[in-house]
Parts: structure tokens; C-alpha cells; sequence
């Protein structure tokens, strides 16, 4: 749609508020809401906005910043306010002179998209949003297990309704289930554009947490909410097609069914996993849900149906060749999914820019290997806890190419300083267990 169009649906759509709609670095879901009248000068002009109290956007001496609407984006929000139909556009963060934010993280996202398109690629990417239903008090609202279904159960009936909100958006889902935890619930949308793909997983988010509001419950996309169960993970499916809709990872004669691009793109994501961690699992929380078990992964492997391994390469099926994909198995719902696939892209292309070859795949349980198995296998393991991350991130010149000197210096600050905060907080754990000695 063109400017014209879109003003034209607001008013057939009877619409009475829009929501122009941005993320912060974190990955927060930030938005402005402007009347109908207002449209018309918002895309043609811009609506500013105060960017230095936004996180990790400007200083207070340069705040001023421009939403630019993506009238593309343009959907109906399933659900009334006041009584009365809303609308969201996304919006593209500017310098007040109408050039690109280098802080905007759906800029990143788009500054790789475009420089795989001049490699004459196109990156894909499905991911699976794996989040936790609950009541309050953190309280299960279901005891049920993995693909457990029952047609009276309020689980099954939540999906549902959350299933048809998202069609009725524009998002396709593909596949709805419950997880393996108690009140644990899986969405998978369809294979798109990393673009569209990083925008969707921010509607997706959206959408679940009204749902679930208006059903008295409460969604939470915290890696890992509750002890002892599994926690929630964002896999994320991957491959590269050329500008005609071919499905460059295929290769008909290789074992795997995958060609030397795939394995040139697998490889740089192994090579720079550990510097890619800390946007990947931004949390100080991420990294209990990285623990052996729980099909969470812990080391730096790659396989086909091993779902102890970082990349899994699902099984190839007759008939399904633009299937074939990566699967990348340490990302969860807490990350910002623009730079989360922004990072994955950068480094899976420079993979393929240097003819990276990854070690040998790996069909054994992964978390059954003592520490010599490993050694053999030249088997690393992901940073254990965010302040390791954040260490490994912090040296990463890749990184720093890749977001770019504004965004890593302040995603940098941001988590040196939420790991600071965490190591001098005393948790309700160490009460329990320290408080009388």
C-alpha cells in the first residue's frame, strides 16, 4: 500500500486511534497514538518524538527523532478500545533530518538484509515463541505436557483464540502447541523475510500478552520463569533463497541434503556463537534456562536429529526442498528479534565471505559426553552466565562491525551494568539457604 491507499482503509476501517509503533534496543515494544487526522501529516512528514528517554537512543542535547511510518505494516487490532477500532503502523526511527537512526534496531536488521541482497540472497527465517500462561502469584494454570490436548481445556482454548487473533493480523500460524512444562505454549509462524519474520515475533508478542490478559491470565516470555521445568527458548529456523525463490541450502547429492553455502552459513554462526550470545540471550535469566537438560542447548555442535547440538538440521523430506534450514536452537523470547537476526545474518554471511567449513556433526547426546568426549570432539560450550557474555561481546571487533558503534556501546553499557546490579542483589534463594549461618 502507498500513503493514499492507507488512508483511504483507515477511514473504511473505521478506525479511531493508531498506534505508530517502534522498539527500543532491548527490545521493548514502545509506541505513540496519533487520531486519524493525524495520519495524513505523519506520513508525509514524520511524528517526533523525545529519543533520549527512550533506551539506548540519544542523548538529552540531540532528543529530537522522527517516527516514519512503514504503511506496509498497516494492520486492525483484533480488540477495541473505548469501545472503538485501533490500528498499529511500525515505524522506522530518523535523525531529524530524515536519515536513517544508527541506534534503530530494525535499521540494523535492514542494513544486513540489504547487504545479503546484494550477495543476491534472501534470509528466511521461522521462529518458534515459546512463552509460559500463567495466573497470579505465578501460579500453573494447566498441569499438562508436551502436545498434551484435551478440547475442554483452557489451554487448548487459549491457543485458539490466540491463533485466530494473529490470522486476523495478517500473521500465519503455522503451528500451535502446548510446551513441555505446565503452562508452558509453543506458536510457530510462517517462513517470511527476516523483516517481516522480526516484526511478526514482535505482534506475536503483542497479541499473546492481550489475550491473556483479557482471559485473567498473564503471559511471560522470561526464559526461565519456574525452577525445574523446562524453560522457554525462541529456535529459530533459517535458510537462504535467491531472488527467484530457490532454496540455496539445498543440495540433492549431500548426505544432509545441504550445499556448501549452507554449511560456509553454519559455520560462521558456530564460529561467532559465543560473541553472539549476549543479544541472542540478553538476561541475566537467559543463561539458567542454557543448562544441560531440558533439550536446552549447552555446546557449541551441530547435527541432524540431535536436539542436544546449537544447530540442528532437521531431517529432509521428498518433495520439500525450499524446507531445508538450519535450525538455531540458543535464542529466546527476551532477545530484540530485529538484532537478533541481524546478528545470526552477519554471521552466517561472514561464513560465507570467508569459507568457513564447520567440524564434523555430532548424532550422540551431547550431555552424556565426559570432559575428554568433548576434548575429542573439539566440543566448546556457550558462555555460562550473561557476565561471560557480555566478556566475549565486549572483545568482539565482529560485533562491533556488525551493530555498528552506537548500538554496541550501548547495548555494552546497558548489560555490564544490569550484571552489575544482579551480582550485588540478594535473591530470595540466598535467604532461604544462608540466612541463619
Amino acid at each position: 500500500m502507498n500513503s493514499e491507499e492507507v488512508m483511504e482503509r483507515v477511514k473504511g476501517d473505521g478506525v479511531a486511534f493508531i498506534d505508530l509503533m517502534f522498539t527500543d534496543i532491548l527490545g521493548q515494544l514502545k509506541s505513540v497514538t496519533i487520531s486519524p487526522r493525524e495520519l495524513e501529516d505523519s506520513l508525509k512528514h514524520g511524528k517526533w518524538f523525545d529519543g533520549s528517554s527512550i533506551e539506548g537512543f540519544t542523548r538529552i542535547h540531540e532528543s529530537d527523532m522522527v517516527l516514519v511510518p512503514d504503511v506496509s505494516t498497516y494492520v486492525i487490532l483484533p480488540w477495541l478500545r473505548d469501545g472503538k477500532r485501533a490500528a498499529r503502523i511500525i515505524c522506522d526511527v530518523k535523525e531529524p533530518g530524515m536519515t536513517p537512526f544508527e541506534g534503530d534496531p530494525r535499521y540494523i536488521l535492514k542494513r544486513l538484509v540489504a547487504k545479503a541482497s546484494e550477495m543476491g540472497y534472501v534470509y528466511k527465517t521461522g521462529p518458534e515463541i515459546e512463552f509460559f500462561l500463567l495466573k497470579e502469584n505465578r501460579v500453573y494454570h494447566d498441569t499438562a505436557s508436551y502436545f498434551d490436548f484435551s478440547p475442554r481445556d483452557l489451554a487448548t482454548d487459549i491457543r485458539a483464540v490466540i491463533t485466530t487473533t494473529l490470522e486476523e493480523m495478517g500473521i500465519h500460524v503455522e503451528m500451535s502447541h502446548h510446551e513441555c512444562a505446565p503452562s508452558q505454549h509453543e506458536i510457530d509462524t510462517e517462513y517470511l523475510d527476516a523483516l517481516n519474520s522480526a516484526d511478526n515475533v514482535m505482534t506475536v508478542k503483542q497479541a499473546i500478552k492481550t489475550v491473556a490478559f483479557n482471559r485473567g491470565l498473564y503471559a511471560t516470555f522470561m526464559p526461565k520463569p519456574m525452577y525445574g521445568v523446562n524453560g522457554s527458548g525462541m529456535h529459530t529456523h533459517q535458510s537462504i533463497f535467491d531472488k527467484a525463490g530457490q532454496n540455496l541450502f539445498y543440495d540433492p547429492k549431500d548426505a544432509y541434503k545441504l550445499s556448501k553455502l549452507a554449511y560456509h552459513f553454519m559455520a560462521g554462526q558456530l564460529n561467532y556463537i559465543r560473541e553472539i550470545t549476549a543479544v541472542l540471550c540478553p538476561t541475566v535469566n537467559s543463561f539458567k534456562r542454557l543448562v544441560r537438560g531440558y533439550e536446552a542447548p549447552v555446546y557449541i555442535c551441530w547435527g541432524q536429529r540431535n536436539r542436544s547440538a546449537l544447530i540442528r538440521v532437521p531431517t529432509y523430506s521428498r518433495g520439500r526442498e525450499k524446507s531445508t534450514r538450519l535450525e538455531l536452537r540458543c535464542p529466546d523470547p527476551s532477545c530484540n528479534p530485529y538484532l537478533a537476526l541481524a546478528v545470526m545474518l552477519a554471521a552466517g554471511l561472514k561464513g560465507v565471505e570467508d569459507g568457513m567449513k564447520p567440524p564434523q556433526p555430532v548424532e550422540e547426546d551431547v550431555y552424556e559426553f565426559d570432559d575428554q568426549k568433548l576434548a575429542r570432539f573439539y566440543i566448546k560450550t556457550l558462555p555460562t552466565d550473561l557476565g561471560e557474555a557480555i566478556e566475549e561481546f565486549e572483545k568482539s571487533r565482529f560485533m562491533l562491525e556488525t551493530l555498528g558503534k552506537h548500538v554496541y556501546t550501548k547495548y555494552l553499557e546497558i548489560k555490564k551494568a544490569e550484571w552489575s546490579e544482579y551480582q550485588r542483589y540478594v535473591t530470595d534463594w540466598e535467604l532461604k539457604r544462608y540466612e541463619n549461618l
